[in-house]
């Protein structure tokens, strides 16, 4: 048979998909979903998700009246296969394109990478990745880097950009990318999702939020195929992510709340199966509960080549087929795809309703009226095409009229904003005896292959050895115009002070070598510059510092009684030098961007004091960690790939604390050059009557706003009590009454705030508590409940270091 008659076949008569049933009618079972027990061998034995069906069409609320209904009448100038080209990508010069029309003035519609820069151009800046600008826990920050990214984008002729990331969440400490998204909480990621996708909309480009959902890992996120065989033919399907009703809803719905919230244009559905069936096309998920429970007015993508059928993709709430073709990433597009034509032949023979793709459309054309994009927008860069490996112009299936001006450059004065951005990141983990900041030291010695050049061209690899790690890799990189290296920093500043720089960049032979014959004389001070990869496609297989990283700082610290490290890393890494009295400062700088010398010479010399806090905790060791990747099974069965989220709430500084683990450094911590104290804890509610139930009103984009209402202030005085400025993030943190149900956390992140401080002045902060701060999803009645009885209130510098304490009882019994 046919590729393409086994595409027809799979559209036309899909009506049963990994034991999901799209029989037509809409269920509302009291779960997200039933997992059966691991011993069962009956039909959905590796979890279920129950079919909610039709999908919901848009309404255009939430303040998108008038681009709805622009929306509404383009699409009823089109023809049906008009309308299949609308909701399927094809090859061109962005890595997704959806062709023009020209007869109706329409463009066509251009989707470009990542969450850090736009990738598929030259001129572009390199932002500081999602769990950099997490450590900032700055508002005005996300938002600034949000709008800054949102105008190259949008300058480059990008009208989509595949940014913010909220999944991975940060489920397991070696999920390859965890550094594309922001941090193991929630709450703060939400805020970062919520103020990203402003900033990215407000410059005027489409944001897309990603990948929805329970996207943990990146081992088997796709189905392993028949080398022998045709892309139809499937070995084992990709890892099925098994999640309960209850922690979808507290956790990796939580940061998606917030960017439906922030009106976000988007949301790309993930690679991996959930709970038995392809994330994109479970109807629970993507009809349940972002279109229906949310009220996402906007429109569902696939992954590229996330969609793996065409009936139940398009019954089950996806929109937007990526990037076209058939294959693992939609690379064969020759071979036809699950949409395109096929939606033709479905609609024609009564198969699929033509009102849902109608539906499909007007969810994607909204946002395109709603941020103006049909009036004056920017040509797609011709350079893009002649960058674009992913569909090189050998590949495209139709012609696109590329005349704009060729490698424009838009980086502006964004370089600035990436400095001062990855500055205020960096994260200092351990000060002795006040190391840090330097005083002009007059012989300096530099370590470590991360601290020099990068010599291997614009876009950082796994397998480069020598040169400073600006970003991790895969679709979520940037390709570099220039990259700051720490070691050019470092001399340029040492000059100032008329200081001797001299380096070594051989890791192997910093490790294996006496490192005090290196030098005349010990130095005044001994920099170790240390990087950590990690990318798409991969899981991490360790949590150590690459090339031998601890290694290196045990020999240089050996010989060196002021060693001080950083790491430019994607996330965690267990740091068992922590302890060496010669290693005197730590510094995480996660990945900077281009800036990043600059950035941390601004750190180790005090004209930036740092304000960083971590996002994640970091343990005494790897083992410490719960919830790894499912990396292997040992059985050959097409569903044998299951990764049980057994720990439900329990990721993270919730574990730790469940379990009462003693860690290096806690979530949330993070030193200054200065000190700060907490005083003065007040809470005052603001409804003074509060029920358990919310009331329903009418969903709006975020769900129902009865949930997003402010129930209580919070307000702490911070006082600078150092000799320097700075600034600090005081962190509320929430414990439920114990007639919350078995499995709430001890504490949660529930507020925070950055201030910066003069020495000696001191600043009243303020924290709202929503409804939806203060619930917990109730798994019987479907909906978010206040539990009876008394809450407390935490604050202070991390979540292990909290001041002052108060209590809140909203609820009375």
């Amino acid at each position: 048979m046919a590729i393409t008659q086994l595409v027809l076949s799979g559209l036309l008569a899909a009506t049963v998909v990994n034991g999901q049933s799209f029989d037509g009618t809409s269920r509302s079972e009291s779960a997200f979903s039933y997992v059966q027990p691991k011993n069962t061998t009956i039909l959905g034995a590796y979890g279920h998700s129950p079919a909610v069906l039709p999908s919901p069409n848009a309404t255009g609320s939430g303040g998108w009246d008038e681009a709805f209904s622009k929306a509404q009448q383009f699409v009823a100038k089109l023809t049906i296969e008009e309308k299949a080209d609308m909701v399927t990508g094809q090859p061109g010069p962005c890595v997704g394109n959806i062709v023009a029309i020209p007869r109706l003035g329409f463009p066509g519609l251009c989707l470009q990478d990542g969450p850090l820069a736009i990738r598929v151009a030259d001129y572009a800046s390199v932002f500081a990745a999602g769990v950099t600008v997490a450590s900032t826990w700055d508002r005005d920050l996300l938002y600034k880097r949000g709008y800054a990214m949102g105008q190259e984008f949008k300058a480059k002729g990008a009208h989509i950009a595949l940014s913010p990331v909220a999944g991975p969440l940060g489920r397991s400490a070696y999920a390859g990318r965890n550094w594309e998204g922001f941090a193991a909480d929630p709450y703060l990621t939400g805020v970062a999702m919520e103020r990203t996708i402003r900033g990215h909309q407000d410059a005027g480009v489409q944001a897309t939020a990603k990948h929805f959902i329970g996207n943990e890992q990146e081992t088997q996120r796709n189905p392993t195929y028949d080398s022998n065989g045709t892309i139809t033919d499937v070995i084992q399907e990709a890892v099925s992510a098994n999640i309960d009703d209850r922690t979808m809803h507290e956790l990796y719905l939580w940061p998606f709340a917030n960017a439906v919230r922030a009106r976000a244009s988007s949301l790309m559905c993930s690679y991996q199966r959930l709970n038995g069936s392809y994330a994109c096309e479970n109807s629970k998920a993507l009809n349940g509960l972002l279109k229906e429970e949310l009220g996402f007015q906007g429109y569902v993508m696939s992954d590229w080549g996330g969609t793996h059928s065409g009936v139940a993709s398009i019954e089950g709430g996806l929109d937007m087929n990526m990037p076209g073709g058939l294959g693992p990433y939609g690379t064969i597009p020759e071979a036809g795809s699950f949409f395109g034509k096929n939606v033709t032949y479905a609609v024609n023979n009564g198969t699929v309703d033509e009102s849902r793709v109608d539906d499909m459309i007007v969810r994607i054309m909204t946002p395109y009226y709603w941020l103006g994009q049909d009036k004056d927008y920017p040509d797609v860069d011709p350079s893009s095409a002649d960058l674009n490996t992913f569909s090189p112009r050998s590949t495209w299936l139709r012609e696109f009229n590329l005349t704009g001006e060729r490698s424009r450059d838009v980086r502006g004065n964004h370089a600035k904003l990436i400095r001062k951005l990855a500055a205020e990141a960096t994260v200092l983990l351990k000060n002795k005896n006040s190391a840090l900041p330097l005083k002009a030291p007059k012989s300096i010695a530099v370590f470590g292959n991360d601290a020099g050049e990068n010599t291997m061209g614009p876009v950082n690899q796994a397998t480069f050895e020598y040169g400073t790690l600006g970003s991790g890799g895969g679709s979520g990189t940037g390709r570099f115009t220039y990259l700051v290296s720490p070691l050019d920093a470092v001399k340029t500043r040492a000059k100032k002070d008329n200081s001797l720089v001299q380096y070594w960049l051989n890791n192997t032979n910093i490790a294996t070598s006496t490192v005090s014959g290196f030098w005349p004389s010990t130095p005044d001070v001994c920099l170790v510059f240390l990087k950590t990869w990690a990318e798409e496609g991969a899981d991490r297989e360790h949590l150590s510092i690459d090339y031998e990283g601890n290694d290196v700082v045990e020999s240089v610290a050996k010989s060196c009684n002021n060693t001080i490290v950083v790491t430019h890393s994607s996330g965690i890494n267990v740091l068992p030098f922590a302890s060496n009295p010669n290693v005197t400062a730590i510094l995480a700088a996660h990945y900077p961007g281009q800036e990043s010398g600059n950035s941390i010479v601004d750190v180790l010399y005090g004209d930036v004091n740092p304000a960083g806090h971590l996002p994640y905790t970091i343990a005494k060791n790897s083992s410490d960690y719960n919830a790894p990747p499912t990396t292997d099974v040992s059985t050959k069965g097409a569903d044998d790939w299951q990764s049980w989220f057994d720990e439900k709430l329990e990721i993270d500084y919730r574990y730790f604390d469940a379990q009462n683990i003693s860690v290096q450094y806690e979530f949330g911590f993070g030193l200054s050059y200065t000190t700060f104290n907490i005083s003065d804890i007040q809470a005052e509610a603001v409804v003074h009557s509060v029920s358990s139930i919310p009331e329903e009103r009418p969903i709006q984009p975020g769900g129902n706003p009865a949930l997003w209402e402010t129930l209580y202030d919070v307000t702490v005085t911070v006082t600078n009590s150092g000799d320097v400025r700075g600034a600090t993030v005081p962190q509320l943190y929430v414990t439920f009454p114990d007639s919350a149900p078995e499995g709430t956390p001890l504490k949660q992140l529930r507020g925070f705030e950055k201030v910066s401080l003069a020495p000696g002045e001191s600043r009243d902060v303020s924290f709202e508590l929503m409804r939806r701060d203060l619930s917990y999803w109730d798994i019987v009645s479907q909906k978010w409940l206040i539990p009876e009885g008394e809450f407390t209130l935490r604050v202070g510098f991390s979540s292990r270091d909290l001041k002052e304490v108060t209590k809140i009882t909203p609820v009375s019994a």
